[in-house]
């Protein structure tokens, strides 16, 4: 199975606001759940949206969202395989290379840092691994593979 978990030091992790001012990074407010539910499943899947339901129903939301003129452009949570776990965190395909990504990365570790963790867990990294290694300098676990993860606590692994 593809995939690993990777390790990032939040000691050093700064959250900087957007350039573009039309780009809003912001915490998910639950009353907008549904909209934001609605933009998981038909961008990304179901079982991220379950994922994305948990983290916006805690107090405070541990779901993050990038918004441009009131349309989700993308998302990012923490605390929902388990504790200390960054993710899901997905961006839609036609607004990628705008740093979306990075700047909900920043700004979920941030909320993560705050909340006092020292280091954040990215789960189940795939193709992404260069993105956070560049980003954050994440590192991969070793041994860490999906079925020797959290993930092996799902019903069905893909």
């Amino acid at each position: 199975m593809d995939g690993h978990d990777m390790i990032v030091n939040l000691k050093n992790i700064e959250y900087h606001s957007p350039e573009d001012p039309g780009l809003k990074i912001k915490r998910a407010f639950a009353g907008d759940k549904e909209i934001i539910l609605r933009f998981v499943r038909e961008n990304f899947s179901e079982s991220w949206a379950g994922e994305a339901e948990c983290a916006i129903l805690q107090a405070p939301s541990q779901c993050f969202i990038a918004t441009e003129q009131g349309k989700v452009l993308g998302f990012a949570c923490f605390d929902v395989s388990a504790k200390g776990f960054f993710g899901p965190i997905g961006v839609l395909e036609s607004e990628r290379g705008r740093q979306i990504g990075k700047y909900l990365l920043l700004k979920t570790l941030d909320a993560m840092r705050s909340a006092g963790y020292g280091y954040a867990i990215i789960g189940w990294v795939g193709d992404a691994e260069g993105f956070y290694r560049k980003t954050v300098h994440a590192e991969v676990i070793p041994d860490s593979s999906p079925e020797n993860s959290v993930y092996a606590n799902l019903v069905r692994m893909p």
